[in-house]
């Protein structure tokens, strides 16, 4: 018989992200110390905490960064994604890192490095370069509107947000039509996709959003920093979005997440507060 690898117990989280309201952003589980854990086991243990994204704290390859990040779906590792980035970000402050940068974490990933700060309104990213760019082709888009159960017609843009997860986009003409959406999943399979609709002007916040990913194991994610990163790369550059705003998403999952955009120069930072609801330690 095969031995069993060797385990012991290692520092964990469970972080809500994008809310300062415990249970109602979205959660991430992270491992502050991954270092020596296999790949394979890796993506067992995030399918077994069965959350959008498990991450793994290991030691940084580059003497810039504070430290390295693994980052795991359901489905298996992705290069970067939003929530994880900031739900480990403050786990690992709160377990006591010291960044190299004074109000700055750094933080290598599949994506290179990603810069997060530290603000007194919680942390947020600076969102890195988007891998693909550019309309959608017609059937592509076609594909989505049968997949969302609406008329093409009611699609009123697309694009391209890919900044590692692989996110298309679509835009509805009001955030009612988004929380609106009941999605066929027989036409969700191969995507993944956001879908964004603006509210009312003078509304809490400034745009809904909605996330669905299966092909990553995840049916439809509660509130996503990648996503809201890429659409307002492409929003802001179009000169289709103030260069300041706020996202609201999760509301059909019973979640109450809230992103805040800022365009400062050429940059683009997502943020939001985070909380810990669990910690302990991990078998691994």
């Amino acid at each position: 018989m095969t031995p069993l690898p060797s385990r012991r117990r290692r520092s964990f989280a469970q972080v809500d992200v994008f809310t300062e309201v415990p249970y109602l952003g979205n959660p991430v589980a992270v491992v502050l110390d991954g270092d020596g854990i296999h790949d394979e086991d890796m993506a067992r243990i995030a399918q077994w905490t069965n959350l959008s994204e498990t991450t793994f704290v290991v030691p940084p390859t580059c003497v810039d960064a504070d430290y390295g990040l693994r980052i795991f779906t359901p489905g298996g590792e992705i290069p970067f994604a939003g929530h994880p980035t900031l739900g480990s970000a403050h786990a690992w402050l709160e377990a006591g890192g010291t960044p190299k940068k004074s109000g700055q974490v750094t933080q290598e990933c599949g994506a290179g490095l990603v810069q997060v700060r530290v603000t007194d309104d919680g942390l947020g990213f600076l969102a890195p370069a988007l891998r693909r760019s550019g309309p959608l082709d017609e059937e592509h888009v076609e594909r989505i509107a049968r997949g969302l159960r609406v008329d093409r017609t009611r699609i009123t843009g697309h694009q391209w947000v890919d900044n590692g997860p692989g996110w298309a986009a679509v835009q509805l003409a009001s955030a009612a039509e988004v929380l609106a959406l009941e999605p066929d999943e027989r036409h969700m399979h191969d995507l993944t996709l956001g879908v964004i609709g603006a509210y009312p002007k003078g509304s809490p916040v400034r745009y809904e959003v909605r996330a669905f990913a299966l092909p990553k194991g995840v049916r439809e994610d509660p509130v996503t920093g990648s996503l809201t990163a890429g659409l307002a790369q492409w929003l802001i550059g179009a000169g289709a979005a103030p260069r300041d705003f706020r996202v609201g998403q999760g509301a059909r999952l019973g979640r109450q997440g809230v992103l805040t955009v800022q365009a400062r120069g050429e940059d683009i930072w997502v943020g939001g507060e985070s909380v810990t609801c669990v910690s302990g330690t991990l078998l691994a």
